[in-house]
């Protein structure tokens, strides 16, 4: 089978991909742009990592360009997952404009060729970000959603757009609204990797935003690329469906970090200041619908996971400078 992922040098891009190259026969194409987001040194050394592979190839440019998309996909794909995206809920704030680039216009380019080449199953990245400031928790994906960032509202559009535009097409897609992805190769713009770069960069000063009364959802990512594995082949009845990928377990904020404290027996100073208006104070999801559709019940438990995230950053931690 002939898959294509975009974003494979992204976090949750790549571990997919790392995940199929190491465990199935398929062949994995990849297209990333490599920008400079946050860091570059992380994304070559993911990429360098996946061309070990015999079955994997990579392509470096950017989904705007069509010409180059049109002749990649002469390749005849079985099925797409789509990860590649402007990622940041606060960058959003700054630079609107590339939201509506990488997030909206390379988005309908990529579709568009998906439904010309008649590909069966497309997978896409959404987000808990389309939620909003929502207090019904657990959040479920049939509940009204009103995003409140910049971010949030490309991710809804994607959502709205594919159901339109793949209607009677034959093409089945998939929206994956991803919680708070964690785990090793993770992206330094996240909260676990802000903190651990404050501990080993004694220099680097970590800010808690809401003086730490956040609640996150925490999904790892070994949980993730399961599920989008099992999804491969999962039977999927709905033209066009939408899933929480949430390990159902919010936890506090502070209690993530005084577990790394713990463990490291060490902690940097931390700078509290309040409430970003980009966020939201709480996200929990429900993944009732997935584990139904891919008869998957025992996520990660936390503890476990952070521990294998922080040994995985105290051997790589160079990749942070």
């Amino acid at each position: 089978m002939k898959i294509l992922i975009t974003g494979g040098a992204g976090f949750i891009g790549y571990n997919f991909c790392k995940y199929l190259l190491t465990k199935t026969n398929h062949k994995v194409y990849s297209i990333d742009n490599v920008n400079d987001y946050y860091s570059q040194k992380l994304k070559i050394a993911r990429l360098k990592d996946l061309k070990k592979h015999k079955n994997f190839k990579f392509y470096k440019f950017d989904l705007c360009n069509k010409k180059k998309l049109e002749k990649v996909f002469k390749i005849n794909f079985n099925i797409v997952y789509h990860f590649a995206a402007q990622a940041g809920v606060r960058y959003s704030l700054i630079n609107p404009r590339s939201y509506i680039s990488s997030n909206i216009l390379a988005f309908f380019n990529l579709i568009e060729l998906i439904k010309k080449n008649k590909i069966k199953k497309f997978f896409y990245a959404s987000s808990s970000s389309v939620y909003g400031e929502s207090k019904n928790f657990p959040l479920k994906e049939n509940q009204i959603i009103s995003p409140k960032n910049i971010y949030g509202l490309t991710k809804k559009n994607n959502e709205e757009i594919v159901e339109l535009f793949f209607k009677g097409s034959g093409t089945k897609s998939v929206g994956l609204r991803f919680f708070t992805v964690y785990g090793a190769w993770g992206r330094p713009d996240m909260l676990i990797y802000k903190y651990l770069k404050s501990i080993f960069f004694q220099r680097t000063k970590f800010y808690l935003n809401n003086y730490g009364n956040h609640t996150r959802d925490f999904t790892y990512i070994d949980d993730v690329t399961e599920i989008l594995h099992k999804l491969l082949n999962a039977k999927i009845t709905e033209s066009n469906v939408v899933v929480n990928i949430c390990s159902n377990n919010p936890i506090k904020i502070t209690r993530i970090l005084k577990f790394i404290n713990k463990y490291l027996k060490k902690k940097p100073k931390i700078f509290k200041r309040s409430f970003q208006k980009a966020d939201v104070k709480k996200t929990h999801g429900s993944n009732f619908k997935i584990k139904k559709i891919i008869k998957k019940n025992r996520f990660a438990e936390v503890d476990i996971s952070l521990i294998k995230t922080v040994k995985w950053y105290e051997k790589n931690w160079k990749l942070f400078r």
